[in-house]
């Protein structure tokens, strides 16, 4: 293929669950958008309001474009077609020192959504590697859910802390390291999760979780995500808006809104 994934990263895709590295961004572009990142996070602790880490791209016009990258969305359309939705942006950020980390889980957990077809991009705007902590999968158990329990540690990069209640043998995980502007693929019922950083730079990675539109929110909860590519038929979420400028008032109120919707949905009771 041109553009997007070759047969041969489809097919590991679709065995073990993960695909890596992949080329997006030029090391100049990751910088600029390490830089926006850092823009973004002082204007938000300015107003009070955490704008990046839960839909920045509703209020952050170039998290919105970044999100809609055709060098992103044509791998992501080799795995889950051509009619694509944006359900959450986020960052996984590990600053020197702060001994946070991310447990083993599987994002199908608790999301609430009602199929696999789903994979999260994962984009690096600096190394991460396994000095700095980057993301560690265990390949092929993106084929079954396994039980997890919430710990709500307050060093875990999750939003409930939840890891599995089950073993998980670390000698069969691989980790996905990526240079600044690489991207890896993951689905999501793939284990994974990371160690701490322990290197002198920031480890700072942006994180899209692409949806087919023909999948539900089955939480009891109305949902919201962002037609990125193709055409919506289902009408299963609410379609956002993306913002005309970055920190517009409007786009503001918008997003503290469907964030709380979100959040609602992450932190319900899960049997």
């Amino acid at each position: 293929m041109a553009h997007g994934l070759t047969a041969d990263q489809i097919a590991r895709c679709e065995h073990e669950g993960f695909v890596f590295p992949i080329a997006v961004l030029s090391p100049d572009e990751a910088a600029y958008y390490h830089e926006r990142y850092d823009e973004a996070l002082r204007k938000g602790t300015e107003l009070g309001s955490d704008v990046v880490n839960v839909k920045g791209h509703l209020v952050l016009k170039w998290m919105a474009d970044l999100a809609r990258d055709p060098r992103i969305l044509d791998a992501v359309e080799c795995l889950l077609g051509p009619n694509i939705l944006c359900w959450t942006t986020t960052f996984f950020v590990k600053r020197p020192g702060d001994y946070t980390y991310v447990s083993w889980h599987q994002d199908a957990t608790y999301w609430g959504l009602s199929g696999p077809q789903v994979y999260s991009a994962w984009l690096a705007f600096t190394p991460s590697n396994r000095t700095s902590g980057c993301m560690r999968v265990i390949p092929g158990s993106h084929r079954e859910l396994v039980p997890h329990a919430d710990t709500f540690d307050e060093k875990n990069l999750l939003s409930r802390g939840q890891q599995l209640a089950v073993d998980v043998d670390d000698s069969r995980a691989v980790d996905i390291e990526l240079g600044p502007g690489q991207m890896s693929l993951h689905h999501v019922q793939i284990v994974h999760g990371s160690s701490p950083n322990t290197s002198p730079l920031p480890r700072i990675g942006f994180v899209v979780r692409y949806i087919s539109t023909e999948i539900e929110q089955m939480s009891g909860f109305r949902d919201s995500a962002m037609l990125v590519r193709g055409e919506d038929h289902h009408s299963h979420f609410d379609l956002e808006t993306v913002p005309d400028r970055d920190f517009d008032p409007d786009a503001l109120a918008r997003f503290e809104r469907l964030r709380e919707r979100r959040n609602r949905i992450l932190y319900r009771e899960v049997s």
